[in-house]
């Protein structure tokens, strides 16, 4: 259970502000794409909880090809995203005990505090950083 938090931790704390402007990207052609299928089927839906999913699911045999290709696309480009944090999160989860421990996750500080303790941080977790576009030296 221990390590399981852990790691949870060391993902959360590597969440950087690169990685929420990817998604806010994500969001704008998503929404740029299905701009017809919004404002006509899901008008007035709250976001949050997957609702507006929800509605464009309700609607899937009227959505347009655009839109679920978007759709698609930006589920791929976060399943990708995702995967690359969980490998830097598992590569640099030492460091980040042994120099951020007493670091509050979120918003770039765990990044933040590996980069104030490069010159220790481990190769293995520099190279993560460096090969995820996470740290661009």
């Amino acid at each position: 259970m221990r390590k399981t938090i852990g790691t949870l931790v060391a993902a959360t704390v590597l969440t950087i502000t690169g990685q929420a402007r990817a998604a806010d990207s994500l969001e704008d052609s998503v929404k740029k794409a299905c701009n017809k299928e919004l404002t006509t089927f899901c008008k007035g839906v709250p976001q949050g909880e997957g609702r507006i999913l929800a509605c464009l699911y309700a609607f899937e045999d009227k959505v347009s090809d655009k839109c679920i290709y978007a759709l698609y696309d930006a589920s791929s480009q976060l399943k990708d995203a995702i995967a690359a944090l969980d490998f830097a999160a598992t590569q640099c989860k030492g460091d980040l005990q042994k120099f951020c421990a007493d670091v509050q996750p979120g918003q770039g500080r765990g990044l933040a505090c590996i980069q104030k303790n490069q010159k220790s941080a481990t190769q293995a977790c520099q190279d993560a950083l460096k090969q995820t576009g996470l740290w661009k030296k």
